[in-house]
């Protein structure tokens, strides 16, 4: 149906612009809550990723919250990267798992890492940044 007065509003709908999604990706609200509680200023930059690395991870004790904190850091080390890696872009699988891509075209699955460091603390989000920044 075609009615002049109402516009084209189906340009509305549809995938959300890049920086959007980055905006999205970027709140990790969980993982921000636990930093300032820990007195850690999370401001998207390398120097963050190694003060997470040195927080006491008393989260390892709550079955409920590991899973999102897990999810929150890699959410957070993949936003550090996009925000300060040249050539690094969030994407979005076809499963809907977010992972960045890096300047080289080689995709990496930050959440997943997140994941392990919430767990057990290896790898650090620190040295995955130094690593992935550095192709």
């Amino acid at each position: 149906m075609n009615i002049p007065f109402l516009g084209n509003r189906r340009r509305k709908f549809g995938v959300p612009a890049a920086e959007g999604i980055a905006e999205l990706l970027a709140e990790c609200e969980l993982l921000r809550s636990q930093a300032y509680r820990a007195g850690v200023q999370l401001d998207d930059s390398a120097a963050s990723l190694e003060a997470l690395d040195q927080l006491v991870p008393r989260w390892r004790d709550d079955e409920e919250i590991l899973p999102w904190l897990g999810n929150d850091a890699g959410l957070y080390l993949g936003t550090v990267l996009v925000r300060s890696v040249p050539g690094t872009a969030w994407e979005i699988r076809a499963d809907g798992q977010p992972v960045v891509r890096l300047g080289s075209g080689r995709r990496f699955d930050v959440v997943a890492s997140g994941h392990e460091w919430a767990v057990s603390g290896v790898p650090e989000l620190s040295q995955l940044y130094a690593e992935l920044a550095e192709e």
